[in-house]
């Protein structure tokens, strides 16, 4: 799976490319927000949680779109076994298996 783009792999990719533009789009329209009088009715707290949340999508999966790129994709960050099928699909953006997740 490392080398080549399997079909799942390949419907992770273009979910992942599809969630990098919504969380782009979303973080646009709350910088948007956050320069409006009214913040555009958001609560300037929560309109910084909320910009805080996009920009980590956007980072988390143009990451994840860097290792399909690089052919690490897949591949545990901690252990450098194979992420399980099923987690990708749960988390296309997941970096570790689920072992490794629970040691940090």
């Amino acid at each position: 799976m490392t080398h080549t783009l399997d079909g799942r792999t390949e419907t992770l990719r273009v979910l992942l490319e599809r969630q990098f533009q919504e969380h782009a789009d979303q973080l646009t329209e709350l910088t948007v927000h956050s320069r409006q009088r009214d913040h555009g009715g958001h609560d300037p707290d929560t309109l910084r949680q909320l910009i805080e949340a996009a920009r980590q999508g956007v980072a988390d999966t143009a990451q994840a779109l860097q290792r399909m790129s690089e052919g690490t994709y897949g591949v545990c960050e901690g252990c450098g076994g194979e992420i399980p099928m099923a987690r990708l699909e749960i988390l296309p953006w997941a970096r570790s298996c689920v072992p490794c997740q629970h040691r940090r």
